[in-house]
């Protein structure tokens, strides 16, 4: 009977990792607002273009903060040298524009996973006082994440 209560206690402790308990669940999933962006350089040397479509964002914790990891969706496959370049950072929020270069030359479309391109940021405890937040922008869409 005591190994029966025992097991039933892990499994129930492990299930409630998944809610709202987790301390390292410190923004919830992501939201996606649909946008029409107009398309302007970060920085006048970046040459790159925003991604299309952002299909997911999180926020993981780390010991030393927190890693923002994010997928986009390009058109075609080839897309290279991907990066979330910080624009903004107001009040309580950070914004991201997800840039990314196209193929050099013609490159087919392939199935949806094998064009999406994966991209992160770390964030320092010192980078996330006070942030509560967090959204990547790409040309069609932009996703969020609020810290619970």
């Amino acid at each position: 009977m005591l190994r029966a209560t025992l097991a039933l206690a892990l499994i129930l402790s492990l299930a409630a990792c998944g809610t709202r308990l987790n301390p390292f669940n410190w923004f919830g999933g992501d939201r996606e607002e649909r946008i029409a962006v107009t398309e302007t350089a970060a920085e006048p040397t970046d040459a790159r273009r925003l991604v299309p479509e952002v299909v997911d964002l999180a926020v993981d914790a780390t010991a030393q903060g927190a890693i923002v990891r994010a997928i986009g969706r390009p058109p075609v496959q080839g897309y290279w040298e991907a990066e979330l370049v910080e624009v903004a950072r107001e009040g309580s929020s950070i914004t991201y524009e997800f840039r990314v270069f196209p193929p050099l030359t013609p490159t087919r479309e392939g199935t949806a996973q094998s064009r999406e391109v994966i991209v992160a940021a770390s964030l320092s405890n010192f980078d996330l006082a006070g942030i509560r937040t967090i959204t990547v922008i790409g040309a069609e869409n932009r996703r969020s994440v609020n810290r619970r």
